[in-house]
């Protein structure tokens, strides 16, 4: 649709006008699965508010996500609790959670399974790894090896296990949520662009508020996890379908797509960044803004939407030039020039 043929009608605060008709009740339906996981994982850690809209958004916009952190920041409580959450699977062999611990000594087999024979039958039967599950939590993903880093690539791309040549899929909710440690800590390897590529957002996860602490100390003795359980939680279908109808329901207006390419060709031509976006992330942050729209109760992408989420897609995508200590600023001082752009466009209407 050509931009001039958008008819002047006025629109909120924020969102660019659009003449789409998003389908209520898959998006009702989709935006309870949104607020009743964001209820347990509040639930389940506290002070964390904004890593659970990422984490829900990047679930829901079928992405995974990378998390910098320190030890003891709460994020195995934070993938547990979600991963509890879900419920049912396609398959008996698909957990709703699965840990691992990457190590230097870690083998691609540890985490995809391996062939093993069984004498009785003579033959060889797959042992499925912990890479089958809804949610994985891949911990300190930058201490393994280059061959588990191409293992979970081809995971967290394809959703399938290569093992002696034979292809196993993964569940398609297959959602990770990967940590790595500051990269200034001893025995931390960077990660690969292609790997990084993969996560929709990466996340700096800070300490939280005193406030925040306090209630943390204060549900002792009874485990946070339990807090959780004790709230409904949603089915696997459930999220699945929750997905669709946020691709095809939530309005997303052709003039952010125009943004989004113009973002990523600022970028690129600023001489401050010596590596700028991939297409593939422009592909993924569609999705994204619809996702975030729907968690923040909205049938229609917003600029606010891109603003929130634009420096958690494309920081970790760019490398700038020595001397540029802050990337973030990079990215928002581009952002923030289409955001004017969209508000000037929908102002003329």
């Amino acid at each position: 649709m050509d931009m001039n043929d958008i008819p002047n009608t006025p629109v909120p605060e924020g969102r660019v006008a659009s003449d789409a008709s998003p389908s209520a009740a898959p998006l009702e339906r989709a935006r309870e699965v949104a607020q009743r996981l964001g209820a347990r994982l509040r639930a389940a850690v506290k002070g964390r508010d904004e890593v659970i809209e990422l984490l829900l958004t990047a679930l829901l916009a079928d992405g995974h996500v990378l998390l910098e952190d320190f030890p003891g920041s709460g994020k195995t409580t934070l993938a547990r609790a979600l991963g509890e959450a879900i419920e049912g699977g396609s398959r008996g062999v698909i957990a709703p959670f699965r840990r691992i611990q990457f190590t230097p000594d870690l083998l691609p087999s540890d985490i995809t399974g391996t062939n093993i024979f069984e004498v009785e039958k003579s033959t060889f039967s797959f042992r499925h790894g912990p890479l089958f599950a809804h949610v994985v939590l891949a911990d300190e993903i930058n201490r393994t090896s280059p061959k588990v880093q191409a293992a979970m690539l081809e995971a967290m791309a394809e959703k399938q296990v290569t093992v002696d040549n034979d292809t196993h899929l993964l569940d398609e909710l297959f959602f990770v949520i990967a940590t790595q440690n500051p990269l200034d800590l001893a025995g931390t390897y960077p990660l690969p662009t292609p790997q990084l590529d993969r996560f929709l957002f990466k996340v700096r996860m800070e300490h939280i508020e005193r406030q925040a602490e306090l209630e943390v100390l204060a549900a002792y003795p009874k485990p946070h996890l339990s807090l959780s359980k004790a709230l409904p939680g949603v089915t696997r279908d459930a999220v699945v379908e929750a997905r669709e109808a946020i691709r095809t329901g939530v309005a997303l207006d052709e003039r952010f797509r125009e943004a989004l390419v113009d973002l990523a060709r600022g970028l690129r031509a600023d001489k401050r960044v010596l590596q700028g976006a991939s297409t593939r992330s422009l592909v993924l942050m569609m999705p994204a803004l619809q996702a975030h729209a729907v968690v923040a109760g909205r049938d229609y992408v917003s600029t606010h939407d891109l603003e929130v989420l634009a420096p958690y897609v494309f920081t970790h995508r760019i490398e700038v030039a020595p001397g540029v200590e802050d990337p973030v600023a990079v990215v928002r001082e581009h952002v923030g020039e289409q955001i004017d752009k969209l508000a000037r466009s929908s102002l003329k209407r």
